[in-house]
């Protein structure tokens, strides 16, 4: 080997703190983005500052801003996100289900996990779902209309003769049951009930509502 030709080069030692490093960020955003659930669903996204965000996270508000560019950012980020989390995890139900019966039982028991973990995603996206940007109320509608139509597709292989409107107002229906729990379930309404009660109650009403009791 001549002595310009290069030696082997050590394993450096960068990589694992990129990693952490990248592990860290990914963190610190998820906790971001959930303390910004809380507290747009308890103030309103308007009633809550980046300081706010900042505070809540544990970090200043001026290091928000190498997480997200913007309030509206942190928004979009929750109400896409959880909106594609939907579409994309409807879509893997359907897929392993080994028949429709069971893809449908399947899509009412992940929605009602969605309904009874994600309160806070529930309120903001109904209250605040037009402080997004143009663009950004078009993407959770389009990932709304593909989630929905999921299970208006199991549904007519279930019920080949009903109207695919009537399957739509059924579906639709079966959300606001579910979606309503950051109302119900979490509050009075439920009060005494057991939680694994309370689930095995919502997935049963929902089944009756899409005609499938």
């Amino acid at each position: 080997m001549s002595d310009d030709a290069p030696g082997p080069t050590a394993p450096g030692p960068t990589a694992p703190r990129t990693t952490a490093r990248s592990r860290a960020k990914a963190d610190r955003r998820a906790t971001l983005l959930a303390e910004a659930a809380r507290l747009f669903a308890r103030s309103g996204f308007d009633g809550v500052s980046m300081e706010d965000l900042g505070a809540a996270a544990g970090i200043s508000g001026p290091a928000v801003y190498r997480h997200f560019a913007s309030k509206q950012a942190v928004l979009a980020a929750l109400l896409v996100g959880a909106s594609a989390r939907l579409r994309d995890g409807g879509d893997a139900v359907v897929a392993r289900a080994p028949d429709d019966a069971a893809a449908l039982r399947g899509l009412v028991a992940f929605h009602t996990a969605f309904a009874l973990a994600q309160p806070d995603v529930i309120r903001v996206q109904d209250r605040d779902l037009d402080a997004l940007a143009e663009a950004d109320r078009r993407t959770v509608r389009g990932l709304q209309r593909a989630y929905v139509e999921a299970w208006v597709a199991v549904l007519a292989r279930l019920d080949p003769d009903a109207p695919v409107g009537e399957l739509r107002l059924r579906t639709q229906a079966m959300f606001g049951l579910l979606n309503s729990t950051p109302y119900s379930a979490q509050g009075h309404g439920a009060r005494g009930v057991p939680r694994g009660r309370v689930r095995a109650l919502l997935e049963t009403m929902a089944l009756a509502a899409l005609g499938h009791d």
